[in-house]
């Protein structure tokens, strides 16, 4: 049997620990029922055993403490608020290192990524978390390559994946890889869930948010482009909008933005679009058009560049339907 350790503490996310879970169990069971093949041994632990409570009132109940001995198949670190504490609870970090060592495996799920980070598990690798909470590793942890759009990567042993449901995801991926895809796509049946979700996590992501410029005329830019994402927004005709060279223009936007105007652009365009298709019955067309794109064509491209899904795609996901 392949040992999986779940390390649990207050406030931890349920679905976290419970989606894995479900997966793994239910792989066990499959393999079990087909051919006697053995599957997976899941044990929740804390620093003390019993009953730990989750961010959601939620109570779980850890069957032994955290081991100090023995091999270790997966160590799968789930995520939740409670991992603002355990980040700084150096007897925990210390624990996990130590786990991590003997493990076989590593995975996160959600915001577990910040407690391999505080370890220094993830220190030179690329890694994902929770759209929301990625900014932040980047932020306190430069030493790892934050990929914000990704449901779950994988750098040799170390595993992690996106928020929450994500971690479904990488529980298949982890029966895949260890069992094969007919045996992972089964699990995904049995849920009712994708076995390789299509694109990233920024399609579930908000509308991407950037914080005033202080260039005076920067910040001018930027209000011409929310005020009205449809009307001509290249670069020459803001420039001259805002009284500045098109070069300098360019120039000062990147440098106050961390992105040229073509892109900030496309991306409130993408986000206007998104809020269209969410709320309104329209044709894609129209969509287009509302949100400044000049063709059908032009937004489908931006949506795969940037979503990973066609707009078509993406109403039929996130359209709120009328009563």
């Amino acid at each position: 049997m392949h040992e999986v350790l779940i390390p649990l503490f207050e406030g931890v996310q349920p679905l976290d620990v419970t989606g894995p879970h479900e997966v793994l169990a239910g792989a066990t069971h499959l393999l079990g029922m087909a051919d006697g093949r053995p599957g997976y041994r899941l044990s929740l632990v804390a620093a003390q055993p019993g009953p730990v409570r989750a961010e959601s009132g939620l109570g779980l109940v850890a069957d032994r403490p955290l081991p100090e001995s023995g091999p270790i198949g997966t160590l799968l670190v789930p995520g939740g608020f409670g991992t603002r504490a355990m980040a700084s609870d150096e007897v925990f970090l210390a624990w996990l290192r130590r786990a991590a060592d003997r493990a076989d495996r590593v995975v996160s799920v959600c915001t577990g990524a910040l407690l391999l980070a505080a370890a220094g598990i993830l220190d030179g690798l690329s890694a994902t978390t929770h759209w929301r909470y990625a900014p932040v590793l980047a932020r306190h942890f430069p030493a790892v390559d934050v990929q914000t759009d990704a449901i779950y990567l994988r750098q040799g042993r170390i595993w992690t994946s996106a928020g929450v449901t994500a971690g479904i995801d990488v529980a298949l991926a982890l029966v895949e890889d260890d069992h094969g895809a007919e045996v992972a796509q089964q699990i995904a049946r049995e849920l009712v869930v994708f076995l390789r979700r299509p694109g990233g996590q920024s399609q579930f992501a908000g509308p991407v948010w950037s914080p005033p410029a202080k260039n005076p005329s920067v910040r001018s830019a930027q209000d011409l482009i929310h005020g009205d994402p449809a009307a001509d927004l290249r670069v020459p005709v803001l420039a001259a909008r805002v009284g500045m060279s098109e070069r300098h223009f360019s120039r000062e936007f990147t440098k106050a933005l961390g992105r040229p105007p073509g892109d900030y652009v496309e991306q409130v365009r993408v986000d206007t679009a998104r809020r269209v298709l969410e709320s309104e019955p329209v044709l894609v067309t129209v969509a287009a058009a509302r949100a400044g794109f000049g063709s059908a064509e032009t937004m489908r491209r931006a949506f795969l560049r940037r979503l990973g899904v066609a707009p078509d795609q993406y109403r039929r996901r996130f359209a709120v339907t009328p009563n």
